[in-house]
């Protein structure tokens, strides 16, 4: 990637800052704006592939709204820059809040330039991906894991788990409930591997009918039962050379796993009717929303077969486990599904963002997407409702997030609570115990009684 020809706009008040970031991404031609005007004006005239934003701006450095409304203005003027937020390490809930909005990631600071490098350039070669997919007219292909949306460390270990194994020949098992992206995984992990050039082959074993499964896995020769009439190559042999995905394995006949056992350990199948081995190079992947210990238990499913599909096992966590991933995916979600519908909209209220982290998504990413494509057509304004995604809206307190300072501000109060209510009251004691003064105390005190409920 030739960095030189993207250009990155750097939107930050701070002039330290703004000289640290310009000399830490001189492989990029960096510019530098200070205020949302100045940033508006710059997106036009520089169309830039990233943009590093800073929430606080001038004249609301201590709040976030100046910061949101340059998110707005940016897909407004200059729709193909990619947003990475930069946000302090209280700001969490800001950061969620600007990638439902648009922003495509975030940065804690103090910025950690190595990170922050890394995540420049996967902002950038999602810039070229569309840039290319465009160009071609069509909706172009991304890396293998970029359709996997992970900001957990859950997910992010899911995904580094994939890297990992794809290199190597292992048979990997992916558990998952359903709609959690099992074989978007198995497909990543396909495409990272030496076998790319090769076929993915899948097959749904609880959607074909037992009858004809072992048809469509292994094929059959002419004449070999009523109907065949032609020879037909299954699904393992088509898959030579590549990998071959068994999606939903717990669903499998019974009858037919001994066979499947055979083929894994031989690597060899007699299509049915046939009496000739053949041999076949296949990686195999296989995924179930089923606990498969439970159905060894009852007798539906073979310990021999468990323990051969399950040389490495991953464990795909549901999305109500993922902490802000709902608010993230949604995010990129209805990006997409904007491009695809030529939907106007380009966020989600505060309430939506509230209503979406509150919701348990039974469905998974399945249900999530489903929810924001139907959004994207029926929402009238710009901004999406809970409401249009079908859920319950929360009340304005549920979702007011708190500036830093005010952050920062009750923490200290809470602390003088903790510690004046272990000494007693007493404020020497207590101001000990802290680590700070008398009048420090009684300072964090005054301020809260000028309009504070908490103390």
């Amino acid at each position: 990637m030739s960095s030189k020809r993207h250009r990155l706009l750097v939107v930050e008040d701070d002039i330290g800052l703004q000289r640290q970031l310009t000399w830490a991404l001189e492989g990029f031609k960096v510019h530098c704006a200070g205020t949302r005007a100045e940033a508006v004006a710059a997106l036009q005239q520089l169309q830039p592939s990233v943009v590093l934003l800073d929430l606080g701006l001038p004249p609301d450095e201590r709040g976030v709204q100046e910061g949101f409304a340059t998110i707005v203005d940016a897909h407004r003027v200059a729709p193909r820059a990619k947003i990475i937020v930069l946000t302090g390490r209280m700001g969490r809930q800001h950061a969620v809040r600007a990638v439902s909005l648009g922003a495509h990631e975030f940065c804690e600071k103090p910025v950690d330039m190595a990170l922050l490098s890394t995540l420049v350039a996967r902002a950038v070669r999602r810039y070229e991906l569309e840039a290319e997919a465009e160009a071609a007219g069509t909706e172009g292909r991304a890396d293998a894991l970029e359709g996997i949306f992970a900001a957990s460390e859950s997910m992010l270990e899911v995904c580094r788990s994939i890297e990992r194994l794809a290199p190597t020949s292992l048979t990997v098992l992916l558990l998952g409930e359903s709609g959690t992206g099992k074989e978007r995984l198995a497909r990543a992990l396909h495409q990272l591997s030496a076998r790319a050039r090769k076929p993915l082959i899948a097959i749904n074993c609880a959607a074909i009918p037992e009858t004809l499964l072992e048809s469509e896995l292994f094929g059959h020769e002419r004449g070999a039962f009523t109907g065949a009439v032609a020879r037909k190559i299954g699904r393992i042999e088509r898959a030579d050379g590549g990998t071959l995905f068994l999606d939903e394995i717990g669903d499998m006949p019974l009858a037919l796993q001994a066979k499947v056992l055979r083929f894994l350990q031989e690597r060899v199948i007699e299509r049915v009717g046939g009496r000739e081995p053949i041999m076949v190079d296949v990686r195999v992947a296989a995924a179930t929303n089923q606990v498969l210990d439970a159905a060894v238990a009852r007798g539906t499913f073979r310990l021999d077969l468990y323990h051969r599909i399950s040389e490495v096992v991953v464990t795909i966590p549901p999305l109500r486990e993922r902490g802000s991933d709902s608010v993230l995916i949604a995010g990129r979600l209805l990006r997409q599904a904007a491009r695809r519908q030529e939907s106007r909209a380009a966020g989600f209220t505060p309430e939506a963002v509230q209503a979406i982290e509150a919701h348990s998504w039974p469905g998974n990413v399945r249900e999530l997407k489903n929810r924001v494509s139907r959004a994207a057509i029926l929402a009238e304004g710009k901004l999406i409702t809970a409401e249009d995604l079908g859920l319950v809206a929360r009340k304005a307190a549920d979702f007011d997030f708190p500036t830093l300072r005010e952050s920062r501000r009750r923490a200290e109060q809470q602390a003088v609570l903790r510690a004046l209510a272990a000494t007693a009251g007493n404020v020497t004691k207590a101001a000990r115990m802290l680590g700070i003064t008398r009048p420090t105390i009684y300072e964090v005190m005054s301020r809260s009684k000028k309009g504070d409920d908490l103390l």
